[in-house]
Order: structure tokens, then C-alpha cells, then sequence
């Protein structure tokens, strides 16, 4: 099978690994930096490009292609993603899954693709003045992008993991809805997570990195933005570490770059950190603040017949039925979807040890899995987290789980095991360190009543990280405005997840490229003094 990536680096392509610097580089120019080659740099880069403006791309992981995607996980977590698939809040209670590679999480996340609900860009306008903002005047960035990454329903039918959640939902008069995928002859392997060996996923990897490299952009590797340095309102360079081969250790190389401008697209915990590194501006104390993560609850259920939930899309099918039960600044609601099983995965994020985990490892090709993404950041007492920084300059998020999260778990444990047993579950367990699980649901009922929700206890993981940088209407309340541009620094932007004021109760990459193509255009006609494109 062709692979582009290989085919353009042979071409041409400016790609320069810095774990292979014998010297400091202190002569790169160009128009735009973007730092961070996910969702939101990606599009950036390639909007850009197309515009004519010289472009260098700053990415902290490697450059890997569908040659390199074995669907090995023992190769792809340390390859692929932040501190090898294991990265934690401090306190260690939440496991974060972050990509960090060429392509970002755009590279090994499982391809759902929502727009962002309409309450969520109401409560925007009413609570941060982002009146620019709604489903009205998203709509034509959304369809674009959808159009350009071939986002479309997934006709192909559930494999029997997302079975389970149409099959119980159904005998409950509960409503599911078919996801929508960001793929284009879509193998249906399953191994999303680790990369796409046939180039089926339209991640950045393959769509709008390419692009822009083939118009000249520059793709740095390797590299870690280390500090903006700025005088009065404008930033003048991007200081880099060049990282040695492991992607972890600096190698004592640096690399110096100088730009018109500056976008920032490091992700959710990387974009913040970058800026307070960097010292900007930030009299309010905002930066870094009300960081969220879609809290993840899980429940295991072991069928009768065999699952092989590591086969087929990962996933197809959701549930919104619990977001919409109270007001969105109420209880906390949440979405159901079913999440892929891997062997590692599987084994690391159950709980129990010894023979307890031997039997349910033996159990693997029967087991089913549903999920539920907490809806983080419009109830009161949902204040989301803190990225700082660590000793070494490096991101740490804290992200304390108060009673309003746990109150809504326990609701999403109790709707999760009732759906799976409606399904005709055997056994049925929240993944708890005190739960034994159960073979009914009256028993299971009574049983997640009474289970202490507290962190380590209750396993909680997530794959969205949002906010840390986020929108407003000014500056008392925001870091950026509804274009991404920094409230004190004339010529910098943010361009990724980190700008939600909230949360979005939905998977939030179509929402990213979505926002992004519209700043990222809004910054083109600036730079290049041409007039804004028509924003409904």
C-alpha cells in the first residue's frame, strides 16, 4: 500500500527531525509558527499555506506514517501517545489518553465525529458574551470541514460491542443515534487507537499536514516549544529544546524561530503550559484554569455470546438520552458510547488483581464495555481543573472530582448496568475496586446504591481534554477572544480544544476543526490585508 507520508518526504518535503541536530539552528523564519500539528494546528496549517503565507510546523512527537502502525499496542502507546498512554492528573485518580505525534490525537483517537450542540454555544453567548458564536453562523465551517475530511455516517452495522448499547437501549425506550466518521474506505479493522495502517482515518496525519508540506510548509519534530519571548504587546521568537530520540529527554540542541506570528495549538494541557512558561500577560490568573476532561465513567459486562470488542469501528453508536434530563447548568447529564477492547487496555484499566483479574482476562472475547462522558464545566460546582507547572517545566493538571461529579457517575453506572443487562448481560460490574459485580439487575441496582464513589476506588479515565485558554467577550473572563486572539498579545492566537469555556458533552474534534477554520481564515485575511471571509 502507497504510503503519502513516505512518498512526500521523498519528494521533498522540508521535515527536519531535531533529535538529529548536531548544532543549534537559530536562522528559521517564517510568516505564521504554529506549535502543534493536532485538530487545531493541522487546519491551521494548511489554511494557511493555501493562503500563500510560509508556515513551520513545531510538533513534540514523531513523524509516523500508516508504514509505521503495526496494531501493536506495546509499540503504539509510547510511540503515539503522551508519557505512553499513561498520563495522569496529579493526584494520579484520572488516566488521560493524549496523542503525541504528527497528527496529534487526530492520529489514534476512534474517529466520532459531533458537531457542537446548540446548548452549549447558547450557554457560551449567555455566560461569556460569545454572541459571534452559535449553531447558526458554525454551520458552514462545520460542513466544511465535514466536507474536507469526509465526515459521514457510518453505514456499516455495529460490531456486537456497540450491539449491546442499541439492543439494551431499545428494550428500554431509550433513543440511540448512529456516529458519524471521519474515514474514507474504512477497512473496519478496530485498531483506530494505534494508528491507521490503511489510511482510511482522515486524520491531520493524512489530510492537512500533507497539504501544507506540499505547499512549502516547514515540519519540525522532535522539538518542544519552550518559551515565547515577547516585548510590549508583540512576541518576536518561539524558543525551542530539540528532544533526543526518545521524545522525552532534551538533547541539548535548541532551535530559534521568528515569525509575523504566533499560533499556539498544543492541546488542552500543552497550550496553557506553553503560555505560562512563557510568562504572557495573564493578570486575571486564567490561564490554565477551568480545564476540562469529560469524566469517564466505565461499567464491564460479560455476554453469552462472544463480543471481540476489538474488531470493527470502535465506535458507532451513542446515546444523548441522560444529557438532556435536566437544564444544562443542572445535574450533571452525559453521553453513552461503547469504547473498543484491546488486550493492554482492557487489562490496565479493569479493576482487581491476581485471580480475580486472571478471570475476567480469561473472559476477554465475551466482554462489552460502555462508557459515559460526564458533561464538565455548567453546573456550579463543576469548575473543571488546573494545568501549572511542575519543577521541570512541564505540564501537571489538577483536576479535583467533587460531588457533582460523583452524584452524576453513580446516575451513569446505574443507566450503564441497567442497558447491559437489558442486553442479556451474565455479569455486569462497574469498573470499582469494590465491586464484586452482578448477575442481575436488581442485585446490581442495590449494589451501585451503596458503592463509595471516591477517586482510586471508582476508576475514571478520559480522552477529551478542553479549556485552559479559554474564550470570552473580554479579557476579565477570558484569554482569548471568539477568534482565538490573545486579549494582550497583538500577535498571538490559540487554535485547539484549549479555547471552550467549558466542555462539550460531545467528542470535540469536529468542534475544533470547525472553530478553527474559521480563525484560522479570519487570520489569513489579516495577515495578508485582504478583506475577512463572509461570517454569517
Amino acid at each position: 500500500m502507497n504510503d503519502p507520508i513516505r512518498s512526500g518526504l521523498a519528494g521533498g518535503w522540508r521535515h527536519i527531525d531535531a533529535s538529529l541536530l548536531t548544532r543549534n539552528l537559530t536562522t528559521l523564519e517564517a510568516d505564521v509558527v504554529i506549535v502543534g500539528t493536532g485538530a487545531g494546528g493541522g487546519v491551521t496549517a494548511e489554511l494557511l499555506s493555501a493562503a500563500g503565507l510560509r508556515v513551520v510546523l513545531v510538533e513534540e512527537g514523531p513523524l509516523r506514517s500508516s508504514a509505521d502502525f503495526k496494531m501493536r499496542e506495546a509499540e503504539a502507546y509510547p510511540e503515539l501517545y503522551q508519557e505512553s498512554a499513561a498520563r495522569k492528573t496529579s493526584d494520579k485518580a484520572i488516566n488521560i489518553l493524549q496523542g503525541r505525534c504528527v497528527g496529534g490525537s487526530t492520529t489514534v483517537n476512534w474517529t466520532s465525529s459531533f458537531r457542537t450542540p446548540p446548548e452549549v454555544f447558547d450557554y457560551w453567548q449567555r455566560r461569556f458574551g460569545l454572541r459571534q458564536l452559535s449553531s447558526t453562523a458554525m454551520s458552514s465551517w462545520f460542513a466544511v470541514m465535514e466536507s474536507k475530511l469526509s465526515v459521514r455516517a457510518w453505514e456499516t452495522p455495529p460490531n456486537p460491542n456497540n450491539r449491546v448499547l442499541v439492543a439494551g437501549s431499545e428494550q428500554l425506550g431509550i433513543a440511540t443515534g448512529s456516529i458519524r466518521r471521519n474515514v474514507k474506505g474504512c477497512w473496519n479493522l478496530g485498531y483506530c487507537g494505534m494508528g491507521c495502517p490503511t489510511n482510511a482515518k482522515q486524520s491531520m496525519l493524512l489530510t492537512t499536514i500533507p497539504a501544507a508540506l506540499a505547499r512549502g510548509a516547514t515540519l519540525c519534530t522532535r522539538l518542544r516549544g519552550e518559551r515565547l519571548r515577547f516585548a510590549g504587546s508583540r512576541i518576536s521568537a518561539l524558543e525551542c529544546l530539540a528532544l533526543q530520540a526518545d521524545g522525552i529527554r532534551p538533547s541539548g540542541r535548541r532551535v530559534h524561530l521568528r515569525a509575523r506570528h504566533f499560533v499556539v495549538a498544543a492541546g488542552a494541557i500543552g497550550s496553557p503550559a506553553l503560555l505560562l512558561r512563557s510568562g504572557v500577560p495573564d493578570p486575571q490568573r486564567l490561564l490554565g484554569s477551568r480545564t476540562f476532561l469529560h469524566p469517564v465513567v466505565i461499567s464491564a459486562a460479560l455476554m453469552p455470546d462472544r463480543v471481540d470488542a476489538y474488531a470493527g469501528a470502535p465506535q458507532s453508536i451513542y446515546s444523548d438520552h441522560f444529557l438532556h434530563q435536566a437544564p444544562i447548568d443542572g445535574p450533571l447529564g452525559f453521553k453513552l458510547e461503547a469504547a473498543p477492547l484491546h488486550p493492554v487496555l482492557y487489562a490496565t484499566t479493569l479493576q482487581g488483581f491476581g485471580e480475580a483479574h486472571v478471570r475476567l482476562m480469561r473472559e476477554f472475547t465475551h466482554a462489552n464495555v460502555l462508557l459515559a462522558l460526564l458533561r464538565d464545566g455548567f453546573h456550579p460546582e463543576s469548575r473543571g481543573g488546573q494545568v501549572r507547572l511542575g519543577s521541570d517545566g512541564l505540564p501537571v493538571l489538577d483536576y479535583p472530582l467533587g460531588e457533582a461529579i460523583w452524584e452524576a457517575a453513580r446516575r451513569a453506572l446505574l443507566a450503564m448496568a441497567e442497558i447491559q443487562f437489558a442486553a442479556g448481560a451474565r455479569w455486569v460490574s462497574p469498573v470499582h475496586e469494590a465491586a464484586t459485580g452482578y448477575t442481575s439487575w436488581a442485585e446490581a441496582r442495590k449494589g451501585i446504591a451503596e458503592l463509595p464513589l471516591k477517586p482510586f476506588v471508582c476508576r475514571v479515565v478520559s480522552a477529551h481534554v478542553m479549556g485552559g485558554c479559554a474564550m470570552a467577550d473580554g479579557a476579565q473572563r477570558g484569554v482569548v477572544d471568539h477568534r482565538g486572539r490573545h486579549f494582550w498579545l497583538e500577535n498571538l492566537s490559540v487554535h485547539d480544544g484549549s479555547v471552550f469555556p467549558t466542555s462539550l458533552g460531545v467528542n470535540p474534534q469536529l468542534s475544533i476543526y470547525g472553530l478553527t477554520a474559521r480563525n484560522a481564515s479570519l487570520l489569513a485575511a489579516e495577515l495578508l490585508g485582504r478583506p475577512p471571509p463572509l461570517i454569517p
